[in-house]
């Protein structure tokens, strides 16, 4: 199944997170962009937020933001010039 619309914008979303502290979270504001706005409900809407308008990270949201912030480190990192065997 490839990513929807919807899902790349919760994993922007999960990528505005600061893994470094569990006592930092966000707050999307009515003037942010509407899809952010509508990606933020529905994490809240998964238990991945303690918030409708963001808060912070549960412990599952926690796990979920982890995992798309290695997956975006991973995608945006230079291609390996070294070849198999």
């Amino acid at each position: 199944m490839p990513f929807t619309t919807d899902l790349v914008d919760e994993l922007n979303t999960l990528v505005f997170f600061d893994l470094g502290s569990t006592q930092q979270g966000i707050k999307i504001h009515k003037t942010a962009n509407p899809a952010i706005i509508a990606a933020t409900r529905r994490l809240h809407a998964k238990g991945l937020l303690t918030l409708v308008d963001g808060g912070y990270l549960t412990s599952l949201g926690r796990d979920a933001a982890e995992h798309a912030q290695a997956v975006l480190t991973i995608l945006s990192s230079t291609p390996s010039t070294t070849t198999g065997p």
